[in-house]
């Protein structure tokens, strides 16, 4: 029956593909077309739009404000739009906390009141004292646009150095501020992306670009070197640690460990695979040792306890394992198995008062478990339901570990477990106008088009009918090793409290299963993750959830790649399409600020037979004529430099284009917003208003506000 019915969709596929007989009717702008192209290996590629890369012209500008006018003109005639907003507004008005995290006797943690635009860190000098605000980012912009991106309290907990985003871009500057007097030092340092801070004495380790010498949002992001900061001092002053002259495209990250003997650099030129560069700082003068793998495995240490090193890797063990390595011999060849390679794939590790907790991801949620240190297994610690568990904090001077768990109908909630006893209590939970007794999550798995199993999570409402007419969001990512686990998204809720459903299919190219599933969604087996994505919508649609005419299908990032792949293979299939902040040129990628760091999945036009790869499925490239799409709504920032506009850019003039239909195509971009990270909550309750609008009247359905 499943066969038949996926020969079906190949018809009806066929019959899709029809010339279609009238043309759009929505003013776009008319966006101008240059004579440019490239030659790959004797192929000519166009690139008619490749003036929109330059996102510091005026002529650029012009063209965003065209086309944000366009679309908010549509947007602003749907009669339910700002009665989404408000409905936004009303769950989102609830307190949001972290798991609290010790250093040097006091707990610091993160507080949204509800609907500020950023979190605040506030620290406890214990648990039962009380809050005091520390940093308030919401007061360093009027827009709400500056957020916190990173926080390190020094050892003697006298400082914190805490980095900060404006406008969503990846770019940082670090400051430090006296957490006794609350007042900031003189200490600026600015040029940092993509580094931790490393505490040692009276300073810290970071990384640092140079500054750019063209556009700061797009200009490649290359010859990164690890600094040391002194406190009090200018940025000028600071001393070089380490550079990599011949090898410009590789990026560093700093850590000492919590016995501050050694500084660990996670040296990395992809988004796969690292080595580690190891110095004893106890010894004058001494030089960085390498334990090479040549980005083949991934490696993180985890402390270093009794000359040895605890390091989570997956050399040799593609679903991870925990080892030892005594701090004298730096090879591979002298890995101890602590927790070895199991079943279910190690996700992280934490050591504590003898103990070992360890974090599983089974069938893609999670797992917590309490080994001794020599591997012996003590306990399972139990679990609210099947969810995700994250921020685990722990101190080696409390009995007690925090930890943070989430579902796709339970809101961030956080735990407090007793080492001794195993009294596992709810610390923090918010109160919220959602009550998620009444929805229900099961976990399917469907056949992909070469016959492999892939797993997804449906939520719904408990009751409802499955009739094939359910309004469907279907969502997936798809790539660099990333884990789609349960977890609690507001805006979703817009659709499970309408009977609407929710579908997360964990299809290949994340980390569900370990490195082989990611490596199957990579390079040259790309399609077995937009084959995957097809296949959940053909599941959802033969049983009965939903059909075509009521399938919304989103995703970001590489997500958004995806969304524009699936569209041009199957326009058919779906009703919307929204792909958010997507890579959309996959020929150029790589030109632009940290995007050669990804060729470890995607290959890179270099290369012949990657080029041809790419060429295939590039969403830009791959645009058809007199074909019906689904709607589309593309959504980016114009401080996105992590996947520059310039690929939404493209994408939608090119579809604006070639497109004929009654759909509307159109390009939501978001002022003074990045890839998404730190987006003022104002902005982000708009936009999801915005983009669940376009989906609902595209679908034909009114939301019960």
């Amino acid at each position: 029956m499943k066969k038949l019915f996926y020969f079906l969709i190949a018809v009806t596929f066929f019959a899709a593909c029809k010339p279609v007989a009238k043309k759009q009717s929505y003013m776009y702008p008319e966006t101008k077309k240059v004579d440019t192209a490239d030659v790959y290996f004797g192929t000519t590629v166009e690139d008619p739009y490749r003036w929109l890369e330059d996102d510091m012209s005026g002529e650029t500008k012009t063209w965003v404000d065209e086309q944000n006018k366009v679309t908010n003109n549509f947007l602003a005639q749907i009669p339910f739009r700002d009665k989404i907003a408000d409905r936004l507004k009303t769950l989102w008005n609830y307190e949001k906390f972290s798991a609290p995290f010790k250093k040097a006797g006091r707990y610091f943690y993160t507080k949204n009141d509800g609907l500020q635009n950023q979190s605040v860190l506030y620290y406890q000098n214990s648990l039962e004292d009380s809050a005091i605000v520390l940093i308030d980012p919401n007061k360093l912009s009027e827009t709400g646009t500056t957020a916190l991106s990173g926080t390190s309290v020094s050892d003697d907990g006298k400082y914190i150095a805490y980095s900060i985003s404006i406008g969503g871009s990846d770019w940082n500057e670090i400051f430090v501020k006296d957490i006794e007097t609350g007042q900031d030092l003189n200490d600026h340092l600015k040029w940092i992306k993509f580094s931790s801070m490393a505490w040692y004495k009276d300073g810290f380790f970071y990384g640092r670009y140079e500054k750019p010498t063209g556009s700061a949002l797009s200009s490649k992001n290359t010859s990164q070197k690890i600094y040391y900061h002194k406190l009090n001092t200018a940025q000028s002053e600071d001393e070089l640690v380490f550079e990599n002259t011949d090898n410009q495209q590789r990026f560093y990250s700093p850590q000492v460990t919590n016995d501050k003997q050694f500084l660990i650099l996670y040296e990395a030129e992809s988004t796969s695979g690292n080595n580690l560069l190891i110095k004893n700082l106890t010894v004058e003068n001494a030089e960085f040792v390498k334990l090479d793998n040549e980005f083949k495995s991934d490696f993180s240490v985890v402390d270093h306890i009794d000359g040895k090193f605890y390091i989570l890797t997956n050399f040799g063990a593609p679903k991870y394992k925990l080892v030892t390595l005594e701090d004298t011999k730096f090879e591979t060849s002298a890995f101890t198995d602590v927790l070895a390679q199991k079943k279910d794939v190690l996700t992280g590790a934490d050591l504590v008062q003898g103990k070992i907790i360890a974090e599983y991801m089974h069938d893609a949620h999670s797992i917590l478990e309490l080994y001794n240190y020599d591997g012996q297994f003590d306990k399972k610690i139990e679990l609210p339901g099947i969810g995700s568990v994250s921020q685990i904090r722990s101190n080696k001077t409390d009995s007690f570990i925090f930890y943070a768990f989430t579902s796709f109908t339970r809101p961030t909630t956080i735990f407090k477990y007793s080492l001794e006893d195993g009294t596992n209590e709810v610390y923090k939970q918010p109160t919220l106008d959602f009550n998620p007794d009444d929805y229900e999550t099961k976990q399917i798995f469907y056949p992909s088009r070469d016959g492999t199993e892939i797993p997804m999570f449906i939520t719904l409402k408990k009751g409802v009918e499955l009739n094939g007419e359910l309004p469907t969001l279907l969502y997936a990512y798809g790539g660099f090793n990333i884990s789609l686990t349960p977890s609690f998204s507001l805006k979703r809720i817009i659709w499970l409290e309408n009977g609407y459903v929710y579908a997360q299919p964990n299809i290949r190219g994340g980390g569900e299963y370990g490195e082989k599933w990611h490596k199957a969604g990579t390079l040259l087996q790309k399609q077995n993750v937009f084959d995957d994505f097809i296949a959940a919508a053909e599941y959802l649609i033969l049983e009965k959830y939903t059909n075509s005419s009521k399938l919304t299908i989103n995703g970001g990032s590489n997500g958004g790649l995806l969304i524009g792949a699936v569209a041009n293979q199957r326009p058919e299939l779906f009703a919307v399409g929204l792909p958010a902040v997507g890579v959309m040129d996959m020929l150029r990628y790589h030109k632009f600020t940290i995007g050669w760091a990804w060729a470890s999945d995607y290959g890179t036009s270099a290369d012949s037979v990657q080029f041809e790869n790419l060429y295939k499925y590039s969403p830009v490239h791959n645009v058809k004529n007199h074909i019906e799409y689904p709607a589309i709504l593309v959504t980016t920032g114009d401080h996105d430099d992590r996947v520059v506009p310039a690929h939404s850019f493209k994408y939608i003039a090119t579809l604006q284009e070639k497109y004929e239909g009654e759909n509307p195509v159109m390009i939501r971009i978001e002022t003074m917003a990045g890839h998404g990270a730190g987006k003022p909550t104002e902005k982000q309750i708009q936009e999801i208003a915005d983009t669940w609008s376009f989906a609902f009247i595209n679908m034909g359905v009114t939301p019960k506000y």
